[in-house]
């Protein structure tokens, strides 16, 4: 299982320099949240701050679009730079569109589902997407407790890709992941946990990240 840090919980002022600590320690890949104050209650990041990322590292950005009409910022985002974009099915009327516009350009899609959202939601879109992000929190605030009744749509998700041809999506969550709940997150079989306030709280987001990566094998 691969440990993806978050941003989020960096220092914002010195976000570059907590990037290139985890990526010194092994991250392969940057988790940046995108919030627009409308979907979720928050504001964050821009295309900004991918672009500056994208001069300073070589590790995968994987932009997470908590916002409404995504489909809309798009581009902005492939144009700053990022590798990967993960869109909410709630977000959008026009999923597909939004989806199709990341393929388009050669970029990694990952559709992304709310607590209270069933799977049911996204099965016509899993043979169109490289990703497949489940929240284990209620999306908008970093340092939230990881809500163990998300984990059923991990099993369905896994049983459903084992068992359907042109399902080659990977499972992620996010929300809650820490070395208390890594074990159950571990039981079931996900690929990518996004790790925020475990790896950027305290004062060694690298020492913290190494801890994550090795216990996640």
């Amino acid at each position: 299982m691969e440990i993806v840090p978050s941003i989020l919980s960096a220092n914002f002022g010195h976000v570059t320099r907590d990037v290139l600590a985890v990526t010194e320690a092994g991250a392969k890949t940057i988790h940046i949240d995108v919030m627009d104050g409308a979907f979720v209650p928050n504001l964050s990041y821009g295309p900004q701050i991918v672009a500056a990322l994208r001069k300073e590292t070589n590790a995968k950005l994987e932009v997470h679009l908590m916002v409404q009409n995504p489909e809309n910022l798009v581009q902005a985002f492939i144009d700053a730079g990022a590798d990967s974009i993960l869109v909410h099915v709630e977000a959008t009327q026009h999923i597909h569109r939004a989806l199709s516009l990341i393929k388009a350009a050669g970029k990694e899609a990952g559709v992304v589902i709310n607590p209270g959202t069933s799977v049911s939601t996204i099965t016509p879109l899993l043979r169109m997407v490289d990703q497949v992000l489940v929240m284990t929190v209620d999306p908008g605030f970093g340092g939230q407790k990881f809500l163990p009744e998300t984990t059923a749509k991990l099993d369905l998700l896994r049983e459903l890709r084992g068992k359907t041809d042109g399902y080659d999506y990977k499972l992620e969550v996010d929300g809650g992941v820490n070395e208390a709940t890594m074990p159950e997150v571990q039981n079931h079989g996900v690929d990518l946990a996004v790790a925020g306030s475990a790896v950027f709280d305290g004062i060694d987001a690298k020492k913290n990240f190494q801890k994550l990566a090795e216990e996640a094998g």
